[in-house]
């Protein structure tokens, strides 16, 4: 879901830095609704000629954007919320360099308008929980396990 945020942050020929990224995500919610990009891309699944059997949907922050999905697929979609401590969060955001990311200060305000969208209690309401700590092989064991029983 980030990257349609950063596909529109292109498109309006903006340089990006993490102010930029949040005040496009804001202006596209305050203008559209906060399930905008749920609508869009579900759209875009829905319009798949040879959708897979498991798709996987990153980066979801809020309950109006979960209740696109559920209304588009009913059972065939679930939540699975990923949890990591903050300071985890913020090391790896600065690891993987993305322009969206900057200091703890832009990530705290990230973490805070986030929380507006309603991604904790998107999270509390979760249908599956995953613990994203080091070391980071058990986290991807852990997410593979998942995986394998929602497809079996």
């Amino acid at each position: 879901m980030g990257d349609m945020v950063r596909e529109e942050v292109l498109r309006q020929g903006l340089e990006g830095d993490p102010r930029v990224f949040g005040r496009v995500a804001m202006e596209l919610r305050a203008a559209h609704g906060d399930d905008v990009l749920a609508v869009r891309l579900a759209d875009a699944i829905d319009a798949m000629d040879d959708r897979p059997s498991l798709l996987i949907i990153d980066g979801l922050r809020g309950v109006a954007e979960r209740d696109i999905f559920t209304a588009r697929w009913g059972d065939g979609f679930a939540v699975v919320a990923i949890h990591a401590e903050a300071g985890v969060r913020f090391r790896r955001s600065q690891d993987r360099g993305r322009a969206e990311d900057g200091s703890l200060d832009d990530f705290q305000a990230r973490d805070t308008r986030e929380l507006g969208w309603g991604v904790g209690q998107l999270m509390e309401e979760a249908d599956h929980v995953l613990h994203n700590r080091d070391p980071l092989s058990t986290f991807r064991a852990e997410a593979r396990d998942l995986l394998l029983g929602l497809t079996a």
